[in-house]
């Protein structure tokens, strides 16, 4: 089980970052061989969602307020990284972000820009996709929600 913690930009110890940005391009930039720009000055605006193990950081997502990223709050940069994937971390990060965006920002619906071969992934989360496919940093990738029950 993951020890989960949501902190602000400012709340976030120097290890804490430094553990993320990491975690972001060890999966991001170098499994998937794509080179973009990680640091975008968007993650002072987030709420990070962490969850460690043992005090190791696996499992990782941003979340936005309406408007700072899309129209509707939204969840970003997930990743759990590869040697803890089969212990299913994404569903738990994922629920996770969605009680924390439910909490910080009373939302009817949660937006997110997947990766087209994580749809199924969010799928069985209760996310929509919606739209046409798109090249985000050369990975296809599609817009999905998901209504919130408040």
């Amino acid at each position: 089980m993951l020890k989960i913690q949501v902190k602000t930009f400012e709340e976030l110890t120097k290890q804490e970052l430094y553990s993320l940005l990491q975690l972001r391009s060890e999966v991001f930039v170098v499994e998937q061989d794509c080179v973009y720009q990680d640091i975008d000055g968007k993650d002072q605006k987030a709420l990070h969602v962490l969850g460690f193990k043992e005090d190791k950081l696996v499992a990782y997502t941003r979340i936005f307020k309406p408007g700072d990223y899309f129209k509707e709050p939204s969840i970003g940069r997930v990743v759990v990284i590869k040697s803890e994937r089969a212990y299913k971390y994404g569903y738990d990060i994922m629920k996770a972000s969605i009680k924390a965006i439910t909490e910080h920002f009373n939302p009817s619906l949660v937006k997110i820009s997947a990766q087209v071969y994580l749809t199924k992934f969010y799928t069985n989360l209760g996310f929509t996709a919606i739209g046409e496919e798109y090249l985000e940093d050369d990975i296809p990738h599609i817009a999905m929600i998901k209504e919130l029950t408040l």
